[in-house]
């Protein structure tokens, strides 16, 4: 079975948005430390409430999951370089980067349920309002918290 690493983020009721989203990352690459290129490759779908998500797969890593010091060197490495071009990132509600985060939850669940949250979950600053502004989050980027 492989395992997807990957960054999810949830784009709100527009495709539009999750398009320009997922342009935005099939733009990007990089140079990892093992001198091997990284590929981002993006594509939107919808959930089960009708709202948008880009997943963001980079190339280049195990699909077996963490099997080697190497591969977690990777993945943290090429984890990092996904939230750095988050910050920059067309707008979102909110994103997680991890193995296997596609629809980690839906929009209703994480208003409903606020106290479900992940370390290295970014929110919106209107959706962390929404959810009570939990003063676990910190400042991620113009607009954006996020739960280190």
């Amino acid at each position: 079975m492989a395992w997807v690493f990957s960054l999810s983020a949830e784009c709100g009721i527009k495709q539009s948005e999750a398009q320009q989203f997922a342009q935005y990352f099939n733009e990007i690459s990089w140079v990892i430390s093992n001198g091997r290129h990284s590929q981002c490759r993006a594509e939107f779908f919808q959930d089960i409430e009708e709202n948008w998500w880009c997943r963001v797969c980079p190339s280049g890593l195990s699909e077996i999951g963490i099997d080697t010091p190497e591969s977690a060197y990777l993945m943290t490495e090429i984890g990092i370089f996904l939230y750095q071009s988050l910050r920059f990132a067309p707008p979102f509600r909110y994103a997680l980067v991890g193995r296997e985060v596609d629809e980690f939850r839906t929009y209703s669940e994480l208003i409903e349920e606020p106290a479900l949250v992940f370390p290295g979950l970014v929110l919106a600053e209107a959706v962390w309002q929404a959810t009570g502004a939990s003063s676990v989050f910190r400042s991620f980027s113009l607009g954006y918290v996020w739960k280190p």
